[in-house]
């Protein structure tokens, strides 16, 4: 998906919000996991653009040994290509951009390794770079591949699939086989090239044990003696995961309420195919009514959420909640004023009202936060209430109603 001419391109989500940026910023960087369409994107975006790319290690040695010459001439638009393997190269950016201030959409920078990269753009060009970020196809892109728009279809395929843009574009890949390579690749060029794992092995079992732990609180002591190793040495791999944009952190909600129990987050992978590819799952069978139906149908609703955020250029005030009591909340949006949105998933294409009866407790516990109704988010097409206090809602409302919270 990164050579252009190469295959059908998709129009992403993201491309209104990176266009109005370019005219107000004289950078933008954009990141993302690997394959996840970046340069793709760029390609479309900005044909005429001069592309930098800092995988080819005869540009990368350029690119650290005469700056300038890479940088281009005057007036040029520039893409830099995986900005985290020359960070050496954002001081000549930011002298450019010093001198001819007034200039929008100069640069653009990607990057695979988040955290880091933001770090330094943080550093170096703090007031000078706009930060958008590009995870896999959303379930409306995905569509224009051509799913179909029914819950179920969106949802098997997302797992079963996948919702890299390579594996949706070309029907005729062999999904497993692209993983298999898509995580070693990962593993061999992102993870060995920037962080210090130690054993490989160990660290495909730690994510493959990982991904058995989705929608679940991350228990680092838990996983620390299943693989074998620290406790800090899986919490580390576990940032590393975040920074790499592979896996979501959803933290607990805790203001004002007194009665929480939850302290530690819970882990969601950013794209759940990857999370069928490592547990094993390859058949519909397996997959809606396997031991992890239930949690792969919340990672689905959580991962399109946190999309559908990123691409609107927002980053997610998103929480879960657990109390001492039992009450548990799959997910609270923060709105504006604080105003919480509270939702539950549940795999069912015929919601129940007892579907609902951890909203209706989360309602009259927490009178005083003022909460929305609750929905609950099912595989049913139709939205509508479920009691007097809880509605429920298609996944497309939902992702309507995440959009629109984004904005506010």
């Amino acid at each position: 998906m990164d050579k252009p001419g190469m295959k059908k391109y998709i129009h992403r989500s993201i491309e209104p919000v990176l266009r109005m940026m370019l005219k107000q910023f004289p950078a933008v960087a954009l990141t993302g996991p690997r394959q996840s369409g970046k340069s793709t994107l760029l390609q479309h975006a900005l044909p005429a653009a001069r592309y930098v790319t800092l995988d080819d290690p005869v540009v990368l040695q350029q690119a650290l040994n005469d700056p300038e010459l890479v940088l281009g001439s005057e007036g040029e638009v520039v893409v830099i290509d995986e900005i985290q393997y020359a960070p050496s190269l954002l001081s000549y950016v930011k002298l450019r951009i010093d001198q001819k201030r007034q200039a929008k959409g100069r640069f653009v920078l990607t990057g695979s390794q988040q955290f880091a990269l933001i770090k330094n753009l943080g550093e170096t060009l703090a007031g000078r770079i706009g930060l958008l970020e590009l995870l896999p196809f959303d379930v409306e892109e995905a569509g224009r591949a051509g799913v179909g728009a029914d819950a179920l279809a969106r949802f098997g395929h997302a797992c079963l699939r996948g919702m890299y843009p390579e594996p949706n574009v070309t029907r005729s890949m062999d999904v497993p086989r692209w993983y298999a390579s898509y995580v070693q690749t990962y593993l061999e060029r992102d993870i060995r090239s920037v962080y210090d794992i130690g054993n490989l092995r160990e660290f495909e079992r730690f994510l493959q044990l990982l991904a058995a732990r989705c929608a679940q609180e991350v228990n680092l002591s838990n996983l620390a003696a299943d693989v074998g190793m620290s406790v800090n040495t899986i919490k580390k791999w576990v940032s590393i995961l975040e920074a790499c944009r592979i896996v979501y952190l959803l933290p607990p909600y805790h203001r004002n309420l007194g009665k929480r129990i939850a302290k530690s987050p819970k882990v969601y992978f950013l794209d759940i195919g990857l999370v069928c590819y490592l547990t094993g799952i390859r058949d519909r069978h397996h997959l809606l009514h396997g031991p992890m139906a239930g949690a792969l149908f919340e990672n689905f609703c959580i991962q399109e959420a946190v999309k559908a955020t990123l691409a609107r250029g927002v980053s997610p005030r998103f929480y879960f909640l657990r109390t001492h009591n039992g009450l548990e909340v799959d997910l609270l949006i923060e709105g504006v004023n604080g105003q919480l949105c509270p939702f539950e998933f549940k795999l069912s294409r015929t919601p129940r009202p007892n579907m609902g009866d951890s909203l209706s407790r989360f309602a009259a516990l927490f009178k005083e936060l003022n909460p929305k109704p609750g929905q609950v988010i099912s595989l049913a097409d139709k939205t509508g209430p479920l009691t007097r206090m809880v509605s429920m809602a298609s996944m497309s409302a939902f992702l309507e109603e995440v959009k629109a919270l984004a904005r506010s």
